[in-house]
């Protein structure tokens, strides 16, 4: 199938908001106040309003924002000018544009961007491009990275009724990332493997986790059909059918205009509303240029992590390709790299330490104390996932609680049950000394015991 596409992948920063200092933690609890407004399109840079923001103006809807009083501040209800931009998420985005081999812009002009369907209490977006001109490795070839832009996240929408749309204001502001690549990409197979290997890079540094952090969106042309974007393809796996699926209603329609497209569930798509222009963008009047220093930006590139393949990983360590690909995909490999080195395993295997970290959320210090327990037969390997779990549940660990029995005790239980048991096989005595001791003894010493002393 012949295309031509390219992706746009947005990620949330795990920082505090962009332009003000309110927490960016999404809300469940009723909110404490709401505010009613009515948005109105302006003119761009151009002087012409933009096409897709007249379409959402002409829709008539007031909007209702849901706010709260510890977590809303003036900046984000539009009643008081921008903060400085947050520098934790300029310095995380910065380290995102050199991993993706980019070009960092020497100065830069924050800009405002036309967004009145409701999810912007200002109507624009703040938004600023911060590199341009990278590129990522796939195995149909490069492509190309056109702009890596740091903005804030929009609104959370809560409902729709018939002439009111309600927003709440938790996520607004929320540092926001995106990385947008060129056209480069001819097949739906290596669209997913970009946005793969992109996501790959955007996890090893500080960034949100969880459903809606990341969305992805897709634009498409074919040798009938002008481009088109398709917004909220939220999985990789779907990016190939969805743009397999496209490919082919293209070639079916008879409009042959630019548009945006909503992503389904299913892989197929409908009209959202037409293709924005440059007309929606004018500059940020409220905050200064940024200006990248040279010899910061050669400290950062010094402190960027390593991106390792798989098969490194495998090679180097005698893992399975699962536990490879999992300590990459949750971004655990400086953690699993910290607990070897710590360790230095003779008794431990590098697969069961990596199982550990992937199947856990417990912090490397709290893990590396456990396992140096275990190898300093100070606890047996049964108890390890116990006191995680203990850790996980109460936030605290007691490896006492879990301590060996000592040695002349275990000797002593052991000959008990041998003697009360003669002509019992060891694996039954095996058993009734691992449930007296409650999981005290540690199995293996308990057979070499067993053998020594029947």
């Amino acid at each position: 199938m012949k295309i031509k596409a390219g992706l746009e992948i947005h990620q949330q920063l795990n920082t505090k908001k962009l332009f003000c200092n309110c927490n960016s933690e999404l809300i469940s609890k009723t909110p404490d106040f709401t505010i009613t407004r009515k948005l109105f399109p302006v003119a761009g840079e151009t002087g012409e309003i933009d096409k897709a923001a007249q379409y959402e103006f002409e829709k008539g809807k007031e909007i209702v924002y849901e706010g709260y009083n510890n977590q809303t501040c003036l900046v984000e209800l539009d009643e008081e000018p921008p903060k400085e931009i947050n520098k934790k998420a300029l310095e995380i985005v910065l380290k995102i544009a050199l991993m993706l081999n980019c070009k960092i812009l020497p100065a830069s002009q924050i800009m405002r961007k036309t967004v009145i369907d409701g999810s912007n209490v200002s109507g624009f977006q703040r938004t600023v491009m911060i590199a341009r001109d990278g590129w990522v490795k796939t195995s149909e070839g490069k492509v190309r990275i056109q702009s890596v832009i740091l903005e804030e996240d929009a609104a959370r929408k809560i409902k729709s009724e018939k002439k009111k749309i309600h927003y709440r204001l938790d996520r607004l502001g929320i540092p926001l990332i995106e990385v947008a690549t060129y056209p480069d990409i001819k097949s739906p197979e290596q669209a997913k493997e970009a946005a793969l290997k992109i996501g790959r890079i955007l996890r090893l540094f500080d960034v949100k986790r969880g459903i809606g952090t990341i969305r992805q969106d897709v634009n498409i042309s074919t040798s009938s059909h002008p481009r088109v974007e398709i917004k909220g393809v939220q999985e990789p796996r779907l990016i190939v059918k969805t743009l397999y699926y496209e490919a082919e209603r293209q070639k079916k329609t008879k409009e042959k205009i630019s548009h945006v497209r909503k992503a389904l569930p299913d892989g197929k798509t409908e009209f959202l509303r037409p293709l924005p222009g440059k007309a929606r963008m004018y500059p940020e009047t409220d905050l200064p240029l940024l200006i990248f220093d040279k010899y910061h930006l050669k400290k950062l590139k010094l402190s960027l992590p390593v991106l390792v393949s798989e098969e490194e990983l495998m090679k180097k360590y005698e893992i399975s390709k699962d536990i490879a690909r999992d300590l990459i995909k949750k971004s655990k490999i400086d953690d699993f790299n910290i607990l070897i080195k710590e360790l230095k395993p003779k008794k431990i295997k590098y697969s069961y330490i990596g199982e550990l970290i992937i199947n856990y959320e417990i912090p490397k210090e709290i893990l590396l104390k456990v396992l140096l327990a275990y190898q300093q037969n100070k606890i047996g390997k049964d108890s390890i996932v116990k006191i995680i779990k203990d850790y996980e549940e109460k936030r605290d660990i007691k490896i006492s609680k879990y301590e060996l029995i000592p040695q002349p005790e275990l000797e002593k239980i052991i000959k008990e049950f041998i003697k009360k048991n003669k002509d019992a096989p060891k694996g039954f005595i095996i058993g009734q000394v691992m449930k007296k001791t409650q999981g005290k003894a540690d199995g293996k010493r308990v057979s070499e015991l067993i053998k020594k002393l029947k």
